[in-house]
């Protein structure tokens, strides 16, 4: 019993450990509730260190642990939820220089018990598959039209337009975060909620969802989130003036200018906090800026705008296309495979002018898995390509070697003792350029770190096309079995990079290298 009190005392300290150390940031001396709250969850964000996790990255853990095969509505236990934020932390490492490691399970706590404590602010409901993803899709780091996009591929039908229950859904969960930093009064859910972001539009699209989520003012129970985006980018700039109430030197953050008081400014943290000075009050209109121009950049930024050579004002975002991207037509790539004969080709054709339709719609659904499987092979061409593995193109038949480096055939005498490698001119045909060139003839080189040089290459080329590959597959469903190839590859070869490390190890301590 003392023991079990014990490790109960314990979670519950761990529990408070970071809402404790977050009352000792003074936030709650913010007098605007929604800078109070993003610089709340920002906090947040950074101790979870979910500001090195990308969306993209993020997108990849759900992939690894199964979420996106799984029912929104799916319970989730907490070992389970355990295991999912492990995976993050555990890749995280693995991309981070060994100089700059987390520590995991530090980590790993913090956030567990952050999610369960969100969880636990409404007092009610399940914690489900849709709720863990929209909740990490933002606390991650990332720009913030990448996570809106993720998270309108969650809420949306096949047509690609907006589901109503599903974006009540979502404000159901996001609006969890702010409750669990106490500021639910402020950015609690209602049943109004969804209503009022979007009024009187009957089917919103995604470039819709972008514009009116991302807007200079966005609705008000999200108007947080596009700030907690702005304070992150402003974080390290600085802006060479004092403060008119602090006398600081210079500002870090925002800047505040008064449209009123001559000459007025006041950083960040005065702002926020409502200080004052002089004739300059509160209810004066003040102008944020997230960046410094000097004078002579302002006066000459001035003459152009007079003269007309000022561009407009970009797009906050790109314009997507309003239909669901449809699946590439790769027939002029990948050559069609003969179908398989049975013993349905010698039964008589139908009647003119009559289709079965078993026979209609297992044709449509051969189609659908050509493409799927034309889809794939693209891709794992596109990876054996890079890795420098294929010998043929696709498509042709003929075989031809990868020409091999040109380098001497003399014998090179070395300081070493060891006599020169001699090896088959054809023993390295299909291996990549960086463990050719480590194997090539001449003087001995470091062939431990030129394996864990080509072995890397390799990695970092499945990284990059599973990512390109989650981009995709936002605007394309269909793209999801490429995407599970992907990433079956990339651990592969991510295994062997492991396999090879401790292979060059062995033979380091045996002398055969």
């Amino acid at each position: 019993m003392i023991e079990e009190g014990g490790r109960r005392g314990k979670t519950m300290a761990e529990k408070r450990q970071i809402f404790m150390e977050m009352r000792t940031q003074n936030f709650d001396t913010i007098r605007l509730s929604t800078y109070r709250t993003a610089c709340k969850l920002r906090f947040v964000q950074k101790k979870c260190k979910l500001h090195l996790v990308d969306v993209w990255n993020m997108i990849e853990a759900f992939r690894d642990n199964g979420l996106n095969t799984l029912d929104h509505n799916t319970e989730l236990s907490v070992s389970r939820l355990e295991t999912i934020v492990s995976s993050i932390y555990f890749q995280l490492n693995k991309r981070l220089p060994t100089t700059h490691q987390i520590n995991v399970q530090q980590s790993i706590s913090l956030l567990l018990n952050f999610l369960l404590a969100a969880h636990e602010s409404e007092g009610q409901g399940r914690l489900t598959v849709f709720s863990v993803k929209m909740m990490l899709a933002i606390m991650c780091s990332g720009k913030i039209v990448d996570k809106l996009r993720y998270i309108f591929s969650q809420i949306s039908d096949s047509n690609g337009a907006m589901t109503v229950s599903r974006f009540d859904h979502f404000l159901r969960e996001c609006l969890k975060l702010p409750s669990a930093v106490f500021e639910g009064p402020s950015f609690g859910y209602t049943e109004h909620s969804a209503q009022s972001c979007f009024p009187q539009q009957k089917k919103v699209m995604l470039n819709m969802f972008l514009d009116t989520i991302m807007d200079d003012s966005p609705p008000q129970c999200l108007v947080w989130l596009p700030l907690m985006h702005r304070i992150a980018n402003v974080e390290n700039v600085v802006h060479p003036v004092s403060c008119s109430y602090c006398r600081s030197e210079s500002m870090v953050g925002f800047r505040y200018r008064c449209q009123q008081c001559f000459s007025y400014q006041l950083c960040q943290n005065c702002f926020w906090r409502g200080h004052a000075s002089g004739n300059h009050s509160n209810q004066h209109q003040m102008k944020e800026h997230s960046s410094w121009k000097s004078p002579a950049k302002k006066f000459g930024r001035a003459i152009s705008k007079s003269l007309g050579c000022v561009p407009s004002r970009e797009p906050p975002h790109p314009m997507y296309p309003e239909n669901p991207e449809r699946p590439l037509d790769l027939s002029n790539i990948i050559p069609p495979r003969p179908a398989p004969k049975s013993m349905n080709d010698s039964a008589p054709p139908p009647a003119a002018g009559h289709t079965p339709m078993k026979r209609v719609q297992g044709i449509a659904a051969a189609q659908r898995m050509n493409e799927e499987h034309a889809l794939i092979a693209a891709y794992v061409n596109k990876l054996q390509t890079t890795a420098g593995s294929p010998q043929t193109s696709p498509g042709r038949g003929s075989s031809r070697p990868i020409p091999m480096p040109v380098r001497s055939t003399g014998t090179t005498p070395t300081h070493t003792g060891y006599p020169p490698i001699h090896m088959p001119q054809d023993s390295l045909a299909g291996v990549g350029g960086d463990v050719q060139e480590a194997f090539a003839q001449g003087a001995r080189r470091n062939l431990r770190n030129d394996l864990l040089v080509a072995a890397d290459s390799i990695t970092n080329t499945m990284s990059s096309l599973v990512k390109d590959c989650a981009e995709r597959l936002i605007e394309n469903p269909l793209f999801e079995r490429a995407a599970f190839q992907l990433s079956v590859l990339k651990h592969r070869y991510m295994l062997e990079h492991r396999i090879y490390s401790l292979y060059l190890l062995s033979c380091t301590g045996t002398g055969q290298l």
